[in-house]
C-alpha cells in the first residue's frame, strides 16, 4: 500500500480570499516504511503573505519571488500523489488551499487523482478525546523528536506526521496481525477436528497368550475355584 504524508504552508488562513500555498511537501510511506522518497517546492504565491503566518513558518516574499508558481509545478506534483492514500492532519484546511491552486491550473480537485483522503487529526482525536491532538502534541505523546521544529515548514512536518501517523495505527495493525493469526489457528483446528484418529491396535503375541493362560491357571489355583476369565478361551487374534 501506497500512502503520501503531506503537508503545506501558505500566505494565510483562508482560500477563499485569495490566500495561496508557499510550500508543499509530501512523503512516501509504502507498506508502512518510509521510503525516503519526497517531493518539496517552494511556491511564488504573487501575492503578500500575512505577518501571522510569517510568524509560523518564517517564509518571506523576499525568499519566494524567485520560486516557481504552483502552475510550474503542478505536473510534478500530480505525478507524485496520484493514486496514493493521502494523510494530511486537519485535511479540510490543505485540501482546500489545493483544490484552489488546482482550479487555478485548470485541474480537477486533488480527490480525483488520489484514492483516499485520510484526516489524521480525526484518527488522533478518536484515539485520544478530550487531549490536544497539535503535530507538537502528538510527538510529546509518541516520544518523536521535534526538537528542530523551531518554525512550521512543510517538509519537517510531513516527516513528524509520517512518524507519528505510523504510531498512532501501530496497534491497529497489530489487533489486525493477530486477529488473522487467530482465525486461520481456528480454521486449522476445525479442520483437524474433522480427521477421525487412527486407532492403532497391538496383537498377542502367542508368548503373552501362553502367560495370559498361565496366569489364570494360577489365580484359579490360588482361589480354589475357576474363574470366569479361564472358562473362555482366550483367541490368538486378541486384541489388548
Amino acid at each position: 500500500m501506497r500512502q503520501i504524508i503531506l503537508d503545506t504552508e501558505t500566505t494565510g488562513l483562508d482560500s477563499s480570499l485569495g490566500h495561496r500555498i508557499i510550500e508543499v511537501a509530501a512523503i512516501e510511506v509504502i507498506n508502512r516504511r518510509i521510503t525516503g522518497r519526497n517531493f518539496q517546492r517552494y511556491v511564488n504565491p504573487g501575492r503578500e503573505i500575512d505577518e501571522g503566518a510569517k510568524k509560523v513558518h518564517g517564509l518571506t516574499e523576499v525568499f519566494l519571488s524567485d520560486k516557481p508558481s504552483f502552475g510550474e509545478i503542478v505536473v510534478d506534483f500530480l505525478k507524485f500523489v496520484s493514486g496514493s492514500e493521502l494523510i494530511i492532519h486537519n485535511a479540510p484546511f490543505d485540501v482546500a488551499f489545493l483544490d484552489s491552486e488546482l482550479h487555478l491550473c485548470n485541474r480537477q480537485e486533488l480527490g480525483t487523482y488520489v484514492e483516499e483522503i485520510k484526516d489524521s487529526l480525526v484518527i488522533a482525536k478518536e484515539l485520544h478525546p478530550g487531549k490536544r491532538n497539535s503535530l507538537d502534541a502528538l510527538c510529546d505523546r509518541y516520544r518523536i523528536d521535534n526538537s528542530k521544529r523551531s518554525l512550521h515548514g512543510a517538509l519537517l512536518d510531513s516527516r513528524l506526521l509520517a512518524e507519528c501517523y505510523l504510531a498512532m495505527t501501530r496497534r491497529q495493525e497489530s489487533l489486525l496481525i493477530a486477529d488473522s493469526d487467530n482465525f486461520s489457528q481456528k480454521n486449522e483446528d476445525e479442520e483437524a477436528s474433522k480427521v477421525m484418529p487412527v486407532l492403532q491396535v497391538r496383537r498377542a503375541s502367542e508368548q503373552e497368550v501362553d502367560a495370559h493362560n498361565q496366569y489364570l491357571h494360577n489365580m484359579a489355583q490360588e482361589n480354589g475355584k475357576h474363574t470366569l476369565w479361564a472358562e473362555k478361551t482366550l483367541p490368538d487374534e486378541t486384541e489388548v
